[in-house]
């Protein structure tokens, strides 16, 4: 491990130079791990190649930047948090957005809800590794923390990712990067009264879509994690930590296929399908599918939880993953569209992982 640590590092030249050294003494580091060595984040060291690989982009309209993305053709887009990692490929299609704050892509392949208010940085990036070239558009929040890329997976986007690079280049393309602090989380309860217990899984059994269980945390102002306590026997059940490797070995086995959900607070990404190759490797077990890639990091596990929501097409069932810190990590459910009910074979694959 590196002896050279930045605590909230602004001098960009200690900070290349540190970022240097870590690179040498751990070449296969990648970026986001060495931000957190650093004391920095992710966008200074990106930051740092500005005016050489790295295009700084200035957009004032993010939903009017991600309609242009359809041009682009074939990519691979990648959304995650600390612990888990989701990678998707295909076209971006069906870009919408709901005045300027939240943009929904639902294509076949690719689909994604997008909060466009954590949204404050933006690059263009071509980076080399070995003979080949990677070329990307990254996002991030004003502290400087990834929420969304997207990698050009064909040479018929290339003209397209250069005029857009070019278009939406900003005047400033210094190695520095100011970035502020995270942003306080919103104050939830961390549990309730019995009286305020007994009021909110009476509202849960009343709900008609999962769109509206956000609804109802914020109505009772509880965090999700609380939420899975309160609900417990009536709702939810806590299970042991490794269902999510033991679901998704069974799914593959089974061919159930399944909705992968993983986001962070500027962005959610959803997998819908089978998925095929799994590979445990190290701390990570992995979904290595032609289309879609998977990486969770299982010993950020820290509470799972069968969950059960009612909606006007019955119960809808889901496995649901929470770090220490009671942020939501993936969820997972069966396979399904509105207007239809659950999977039968999903709700049979989570019976039998808890037998």
């Amino acid at each position: 491990m590196s002896t050279t640590t930045l605590s909230n590092a602004t001098d960009t030249g200690t900070l290349r130079q540190a970022y240097a050294k870590l690179q040498e003494e751990q070449p296969r580091l990648r970026i986001r791990d060495a931000a957190t060595e650093l004391g920095s984040s992710e966008a200074q060291l990106l930051s740092l190649e500005c005016g050489k690989t790295v295009t700084r982009l200035a957009i004032e309209d993010w939903a009017g930047f991600m309609s242009e993305l359809k041009a682009l053709g074939r990519v691979m887009v990648l959304t995650r948090n600390e612990h888990c990692v989701h990678e998707r490929s295909g076209c971006y299609e069906n870009i919408q957005a709901h005045g300027g704050k939240i943009g929904l892509v639902t294509g076949k392949d690719i689909d994604l809800r997008l909060f466009y208010s954590e949204w404050a940085l933006a690059y263009s990036v071509e980076s080399t590794h070995g003979e080949r070239v990677m070329r990307s558009f990254q996002f991030f929040d004003a502290a400087g923390q990834a929420i969304h890329k997207v990698y050009l997976k064909n040479e018929e986007g290339l003209t397209v990712f250069q005029e857009l690079t070019e278009r939406f280049k900003a005047e400033d393309q210094s190695p520095e990067q100011a970035v502020s602090a995270p942003a306080a989380k919103p104050e939830e309860k961390e549990e309730l009264t019995e009286l305020g217990r007994a009021s909110f899984v009476s509202e849960w059994a009343e709900l008609k879509d999962t769109h509206d269980f956000f609804i109802l945390l914020k109505k009772h102002q509880v965090s999700r994690l609380c939420a899975m306590k309160s609900a417990e026997g009536s709702f939810t059940k806590k299970v042991d930590n490794e269902i999510s490797t033991r679901m998704l070995h069974a799914a593959s086995e089974k061919q159930v296929p399944i909705m992968v959900f993983v986001g962070n607070e500027g962005a959610i990404q959803i997998h819908t399908g089978p998925v095929n190759k799994i590979m445990p490797h190290g701390e990570w077990i992995n979904v290595l599918d032609p289309d879609f890639n998977l990486h969770l990091k299982t010993p950020g596990i820290a509470s799972s939880w069968i969950v059960e929501k009612p909606t006007k097409d019955g119960t809808v069932t889901s496995l649901e993953t929470y770090d220490a810190d009671g942020e939501l990590i993936a969820q997972f459910f069966g396979a399904r569209k509105p207007g239809i009910p659950e999977r039968e074979d999903w709700r049979e694959l989570l019976a039998s992982l808890q037998n």
